[in-house]
């Protein structure tokens, strides 16, 4: 598990600024951090609203943005994983 450090704010601040300047997703986040996704997404959606009202408008945003496409990237990802099964004719 990543430290963090109190020096740059609670975890769920941390986690809020990094979601927003790499518009990363719950999972991307999760996986750079070392921590579950559900740590993610409760920090970024109770805690932050606390801690740091105008940020998590600022998440809320970028998030709602991953739930609107999460359809196109799982389409995507189905269409390159039967490429690959299918050998170029």
């Amino acid at each position: 598990m990543q430290n963090f450090d109190p020096l740059f704010g609670t975890r769920c601040e941390m986690l809020g600024k990094y979601i927003l300047k790499h518009h990363a997703t719950v999972r991307s986040a999760a996986a750079h951090f070392g921590i579950s996704k559900s740590t993610v997404h409760k920090d970024v959606t109770k805690d932050l609203r606390i801690q740091n009202a105008g940020l998590y408008y600022e998440v809320g945003k970028i998030l709602q943005e991953n739930k609107d496409e999460r359809h196109l990237r799982g389409g995507e990802a189905t269409r390159r994983k039967y490429q690959k099964a299918i050998p170029n004719e």
